[in-house]
């Protein structure tokens, strides 16, 4: 949602946007903890090019709310594709 929104900010119409989230659990001392996350993004967004959705893509990663939330995590990963 806040890729969208990042984009619609920018005078860009999003026709489609599908994520998905592959979450690594690992058992620690403390229990069961979030290793890594592995964001998985497929858009079509007529009239931006690959490497603008990219940077979007990344701007979107770091300031969205659910990323903050999710700082302590050690890695999140992004896999953004532009199609269409």
């Amino acid at each position: 949602m806040f890729l969208s929104a990042t984009l619609g900010r920018a005078g860009h119409t999003v026709t489609r946007i599908q994520t998905t989230a592959n979450v690594t659990l690992l058992r620690g001392e403390a229990g069961l903890q979030i290793s890594e996350i592995l964001l998985d993004v497929e858009a079509e967004v007529p009239g931006l090019d690959a490497a603008a959705f990219q940077e979007f893509a990344e701007k979107a990663k770091t300031g969205c709310p659910v990323s903050q939330a999710l700082a302590s995590v050690p890695s999140i990963q992004l896999n953004a594709r532009l199609v269409g």
